[in-house]
């Protein structure tokens, strides 16, 4: 990730990133991707959108939840190592007290329809989050290097895989994000190239 630019806010210290990315992890019901994006990008203004997509695309290469490797990220960006431990401390720890909160009384709670229910709408409002934020990068794929017709055709290509032939979402990142690395890196070579 590259270093944060002088005429973007940042957070005060190690604390003021804990208390963001507890807000950030409190608000995620079924998914904290699309109010990431919201807080990070519009909100605090810590990042461009472009230094989300990004930034994103590396959390979800490597192992564990995108999210909590984009805070590590992140607070490494600001504090070095305190500010990754404040920023995955403030995403864990709130969420993790109210899990444990939540599965001990679970039983109890299971058998009231309206918990029931409630859990069920909770799933269609992850799913309409994800999907916005996914309309709203949309825009950052104008300067993207691949242009905006491959980028089309490497998600809707991406899409049919896992919904239509349901290939496991590893492969698809291995397969997919290879032959997006791959096209991307031609792209530049030969716009470079055509710039000599």
């Amino acid at each position: 990730m590259t270093t944060a630019a002088s005429d973007h806010p940042r957070p005060h210290s190690p604390w003021h990133l804990f208390i963001a990315f507890t807000v950030l992890a409190l608000q995620g019901f079924g998914g904290v991707l699309a109010v990431a994006q919201r807080e990070l990008v519009d909100r605090r203004r810590w990042m461009t959108r472009e230094e989300f997509v990004d930034a994103y695309s590396v959390a979800q290469l490597l192992p564990g939840p995108n999210v909590v490797n984009l805070s590590l990220m992140l607070g490494d960006r600001f504090f070095g190592w305190r500010g990754a431990f404040a920023a995955i401390g403030g995403m864990l720890f709130a969420p993790l007290v109210l899990v444990i909160v939540l599965a001990a009384s679970y039983n109890q709670l299971a058998s009231f329809p309206a918990v029931a229910g409630a859990l069920r709408g909770m799933g269609a409002v992850a799913a309409g989050l994800i999907l916005a934020m996914a309309l709203k990068m949309l825009g950052t794929l104008r300067r993207n290097p691949l242009g905006r017709v491959l980028c089309v055709l490497l998600g809707l290509t991406t899409l049919v895989a896992v919904t239509v032939f349901r290939v496991p979402l590893a492969w698809v990142v291995i397969g997919l994000g290879t032959a997006g690395w791959c096209i991307a890196r031609w792209c530049i070579a030969r716009r470079e190239g055509g710039q000599r």
